[in-house]
């Protein structure tokens, strides 16, 4: 079976940056990723990459920051009020997840001052040109549970579960 919209593929992939240097690598965490294809769940120029390959493929693809998490915005990096942050010890670096107009953002504090924190929300990656280097393991049917969310779901999930309900 090949990917294509509908379907869930579980996927082994290396990522790295332009310099050859190492993100993220599933085989060494021992999580496969699972996406439902055609449903967003990947950037759009890795999944246009995987349409239509079967498992046993290996796809090797470089995204550009457009292509993939975006080019920094310096206007994402601003100072707020330190009582924002529940932490009590703050240092450069540290990330936290926080709600954003888009879903939830990740936020990493660059500067940590006497009542301020300079922070930047930009996705960490923006910015950046990746490297994809992608196995694909599994292909099959999305149940209409998987449908009905968007995404993949457990083993065994009802689609009554997770569907709307409509109260008369």
């Amino acid at each position: 079976m090949k990917i294509a919209p509908q379907k869930v593929a579980q996927l082994h992939y290396v990522l790295s940056n332009s310099h050859g240097e190492l993100l993220d690598d599933s085989r060494q965490r021992g999580e496969p990723l699972e996406y439902l294809h055609g449903h967003d769940n990947l950037m759009a120029g890795l999944e246009r990459a995987l349409e239509a390959t079967e498992p046993g493929s290996r796809v090797d693809v470089t995204l550009a920051p457009d292509e993939a998490y975006g080019r920094r915005d310096e206007s994402l990096v601003r100072e707020v009020g330190r009582q924002a942050f529940p932490a009590a010890e703050l240092r450069p670096g540290m990330c936290f997840q926080t709600p954003g107009d888009a879903g939830p953002q990740i936020v990493t504090v660059v500067e940590v001052k006497d009542t301020t924190v300079v922070i930047d929300t930009n996705h960490p990656l923006a910015g950046q040109t990746l490297r994809y280097q992608v196995e694909v393991l599994e292909v099959r049917d999305a149940t209409r549970a998987e449908l009905a969310k968007g995404h993949p779901l457990p083993a065994g999930t009802e689609a009554s579960s997770v569907e709307d309900r409509k109260v008369l």
